[in-house]
């Protein structure tokens, strides 16, 4: 089901997104200064292209550990990412979702559009894993 999610998603409509997402990656690789967002926003765009079957999950949940992305500099860049770039993202995930929403059948599109709408604020600091790894990180990090 996650293989025909993702080719339908991508046939209609992720492939835009995902687009953005790199577009806003060579603008940020172009300013030289912003090549740790746009190493993000290839990570993210590689998920808007896929999103069914996978989850964005902080990497020190992941790894039980604070690196450069998720400690305070990490929030210093997704707040400049959140001012730059972070709320067009949001917005044109927004617009897809509202689009997916008119339809029954696109309501579960709907819904990636809006877990990757929020992901768009805050990227720094995140990477994407199957659900089922994900699932197991938070599950070790509560223990």
């Amino acid at each position: 089901m996650r293989t025909l999610g993702n080719i339908i998603w991508f046939l209609f409509g992720g492939v835009f997104m995902g687009l953005m997402w790199w577009m806003f990656g060579l603008l940020a690789f172009i300013s030289i200064i912003g090549i740790p967002w746009g190493r993000a926003c290839f990570v993210m765009g590689n998920f808007s292209f896929f999103p069914f079957g996978q989850e964005a999950i902080a990497r020190d949940e992941l790894g039980n550990e604070v690196d450069i992305g998720t400690g305070p500099f990490g929030l210093i860049g997704n707040v400049i990412w959140f001012l730059l770039a972070g709320v067009w993202l949001a917005i044109g995930h927004i617009m897809s979702a509202v689009a997916c929403f008119i339809t029954i059948i696109g309501i579960p599109f709907a819904l990636q559009h809006l877990k990757l709408a929020l992901i768009s604020l805050a990227p720094i600091g995140k990477t994407i894993v199957p659900k089922e790894e994900a699932a197991a990180a938070k599950y070790s990090s509560y223990r």
